[in-house]
């Protein structure tokens, strides 16, 4: 077994979740302080190392570090330790490269930048990226760019593959409230149908794809109405996610939905209550740096379609230009399932790519 095979058993072991990390923590500084890089912790659960080579600006390269709440139902010997708890989205093997990637670093006597390495909790709950840029890591660091990595199980195993602008969706969740009157159905005239405001709503949500051209997924996949069958339901609850890749297209439908809810509202008299998360910025990788480093990876894949799925590694690329890269798992285990797992020696290809992106000129505007 190699090193950054053992690095990723290891914490695929001790998954912990959001922001408390106490055992991840601990297992990644103890990889670090051995090394010659500089360790601070800029918010709560992450972790940084900097490695000075006395160059004016730096590369920045982030892995996340949070689990997910799933029960694992693997039986190999690396399985969780912790009941309840997952690493069922790569992050094990995110930390295990970027770990493995410090101690190439180490053996540098010189590099033309410096480099920041970013362990982030937070990135399947709240975000940890957004928190990681408001404390003014990047700048205080002078970061140029930034690269970060995601397992991918519809690529074949070990292949790097991204494209340039839009890559990862915006996500929002929806809650939207319904309050009517209830009546039995004999006297329906004296109640305010939220059943029916509710499918008025959706029917209209719906007809906007023909309004707007650009691509967008809205959809609701949670409904709760109604006591009984012969009575007026009195509450309606619709449930459902937005995911765009362009902020000013999400604006618009936002507020789309909302006149679409005043309007169902006069109609029926029912009162209507929206809830639109903001969710995480849409990922686009920089255009111009994609391109530089498409020559230092001379068989990165070329993506045609951006995905749906989200990513808070967006934070940063709205900070400064970034490249998010996948590597195939070459396996049909969804992300987030129970039974996720991949061959653990095609990290060593994410290394790989990481030391090629050391040739980047990080001094270009």
């Amino acid at each position: 077994m190699t090193d950054i095979q053992k690095m990723r058993r290891d914490l695929h072991r001790i998954p912990e979740l959001d922001r408390t990390l106490p055992k991840t923590l601990a297992y990644i500084k103890a990889v670090l302080t051995p090394l010659r890089c500089t360790l601070s912790e800029p918010t709560t659960g992450s972790i940084i190392a900097y490695f000075s080579f006395d160059q004016r600006n730096t590369l920045a390269y982030r892995s996340d570090m949070d689990a997910l709440p799933i029960t694992e139902r693997n039986s190999v010997s690396y399985r969780s330790c912790h009941s309840g708890c997952m690493h069922a989205c790569g992050h094990d093997g995110h930390m295990a490269i970027l770990l493995s990637f410090a101690k190439y670093v180490n053996t540098l006597s010189s590099c033309s930048h410096n480099v920041l390495l970013i362990f982030q909790p937070a990135e399947e709950t709240s975000g940890g990226a957004k928190a990681i840029v408001d404390a003014g890591v990047l700048m205080q660091h002078h970061v140029k760019a930034i690269f970060g990595f995601h397992l991918w199980p519809s690529l074949s195993a070990g292949t790097i593959a991204s494209k340039p602008n839009a890559l990862m969706a915006q996500s929002s969740e929806i809650n939207i409230e319904i309050h009517g009157k209830a009546a039995h159905i004999a006297k329906a005239e004296n109640a305010k149908d939220a059943l029916k405001a509710a499918m008025m709503l959706y029917q209209l949500c719906d007809q906007m794809r023909f309004q707007i051209p650009s691509p967008y997924l809205l959809s609701f996949g949670h409904m709760k109405s109604g006591s009984a069958r012969n009575v007026i339901s009195d509450y309606t609850l619709l449930q459902g996610t937005l995911r765009s890749f362009e902020e000013g297209v999400h604006q618009d439908i936002k507020k789309r939905i909302r006149k679409i809810a005043n309007r169902v509202a006069q109609q029926t008299a029912c009162h209507i209550s929206i809830d639109i998360s903001d969710g995480y910025p849409p990922l686009s990788n920089d255009p111009d740096l994609f391109a530089r480093c498409q020559s230092l990876l001379p068989h990165l894949q070329v993506l045609k379609e951006p995905s749906l799925l989200s990513e808070d590694f967006s934070f940063y690329g709205k900070a400064v230009p970034s490249l998010f890269l996948y590597i195939g798992t070459g396996n049909d285990i969804p992300l987030h399932g129970d039974t996720f797992d991949f061959d653990d020696s095609l990290l060593k290809h994410g290394v790989q790519a990481y030391i090629a992106l050391l040739q980047l000129h990080a001094d270009r505007q």
